[in-house]
């Protein structure tokens, strides 16, 4: 480590430059803020040893320097008794430790670990980073277990911080397995709420009266075999997240017991006369046409309006192609994974066809086709007849109607483009080696 003691004092700078010389540690001295300014310019140090009291520019301006201008660099500060105070304060600023004159030896070999340590830290969070980054691809491709790289996607991972820095209720609109439920999950991870639980609930699982003992819960006696009394969800989720799934399927008067928790933040169980104080926030999903259900008198308009301050709609897997590729090498990796099977890729042909079809269960259907066909698979390749079990009917007709060597040619061509020609990562989708791949190019004619 190399090691930058700056102090006007010489004595102070002779003295850490023989222990630290002592101990191994490459050392330089500067007299003032300016020249050690002046020698980072010039050569790399891991830690600065600063005197708070220098004529000149101080300790603490050197400190907000080098934090902007070097935040590799630790700093750590140097003061009298009667300074403490301004000791903390650079805490605060981004010093990593502070030395009180006079000082022993021994207290310089515990900041020297404690820098050390810290310094660890970071390059293990760098590494770990590092990983994320190569395991989850660029930013716009995995965002809190959401994938996807087509422009709709990347639209929704921009919209998903913004919507999570509000607390106004959200309803997320889209067709059965497009990830509602995810989508519910990364607002609240990115919200102020993300310490505190997220409580999913389906509505289109419960009846009417047992809906309501589950949200609002019920006193001991309320009713038949209400032995004690229990909470309900809305007030389990305190503090944090409500997702209330298929919230097109609840009666009207459950709207307007929703309703007016909504507006009041409070709630009565089952049973009670005692009202409870409760807060959440609340992100609704439904597959239903809400406006179309107010229109026919199954959906009270008040209630709508409540509820869909933020309206977000989740586009189907066949209105987003381009991630098809992306997610079915992910859950190809998962379930590999799960049972244990070495299934590594999917042939041109096989993804071909899963870019055919038009995916009326979205990406939940998809992930439920790649679990299968890796239960059954025979190699580590999938091949086309490996999804032999998917519906015809919902196959494009548009491309079914090529040869295997034209729908081959299209699928590689999509993908390289979706790609930028980048030849590493266009491999890695269709499941196939860089050779490979670059034969298959020259053959139909592919290059960029």
């Amino acid at each position: 480590m190399r090691i930058m003691v700056v102090d006007d004092e010489m004595i102070v700078r002779e003295s850490f430059y023989h222990w630290f010389e002592k101990q191994g540690y490459s050392v330089d001295m500067a007299a003032s803020g300016q020249e050690a300014l002046k020698k980072l310019e010039n050569a790399a140090f891991d830690v600065l040893f600063a005197d708070i009291k220098m004529p000149g520019m101080s300790g603490m301006e050197l400190l907000k320097t080098v934090r902007a201008g070097y935040p590799d660099v630790a700093v750590v500060i140097i003061t009298a008794y009667g300074t403490i105070d301004t000791a903390v304060e650079a805490m605060k600023t981004g010093a990593v430790d502070y030395l009180l004159k006079p000082f022993k030896p021994d207290q310089l070999t515990l900041v020297m670990e404690k820098v050390q340590q810290q310094q660890k830290l970071s390059l293990h969070y760098q590494l770990l980073e590092n990983q994320l980054q190569k395991m989850t691809g660029s930013g716009d491709v995995c965002f809190e277990n959401i994938i996807g790289q087509s422009p709709a996607m990347e639209a929704l991972f921009e919209m998903i911080p913004e919507i999570a820095a509000s607390d106004a209720p959200v309803l997320l609109s889209g067709e059965t397995g497009t990830g509602k439920e995810l989508v519910a999950k990364a607002i609240h991870a990115r919200s102020q709420r993300s310490e505190l639980p997220f409580v999913p609930i389906n509505c289109g699982a419960f009846v009417e009266t047992l809906l309501e003992s589950e949200l609002f819960g019920y006193q001991k006696g309320a009713f038949t075999g209400a032995a004690h009394t229990r909470k309900g969800l809305l007030e389990i989720v305190s503090g944090g997240t409500l997702f209330l799934d298929e919230i097109g399927e609840i009666s009207p008067k459950m709207q307007v017991d929703l309703l007016r928790v909504l507006e009041e933040k409070k709630i009565l169980r089952v049973g009670d006369s005692q009202a409870v104080d409760v807060d959440f926030r609340l992100v609704s999903a439904t597959r239903r046409d809400l406006k179309t259900a107010i229109a026919r008198g199954d959906f009270r308009s008040d209630f709508f309006y409540r509820i869909n301050v933020i309206s977000v709609s989740i586009p189907p897997l066949r209105d987003r192609k381009a991630d098809i590729p992306l997610l079915a090498q992910h859950f190809l990796r998962k379930y590999s994974c799960e049972t244990t099977k070495q299934v590594d890729g999917i042939s041109p042909a096989g993804m071909a066809l899963l870019n055919q079809y038009n995916w009326p269960g979205n990406v939940r259907e998809l992930e439920n086709a790649i679990e299968r066909a890796v239960v059954l698979a025979r190699s580590p390749i999938l091949e086309a007849a490996d999804f032999s079990f998917i519906q015809p009917d919902n196959y494009n007709n548009s491309f079914s109607r090529g040869t295997l060597r034209e729908v081959e040619q299209s699928h590689i061509r999509q993908v390289l483009s979706q790609c930028n020609h980048n030849i590493t990562r266009a491999a890695k989708l269709l499941g196939i080696n860089r050779s490979t791949l670059h034969k298959k190019i020259k053959r139909y004619g592919l290059k960029g």
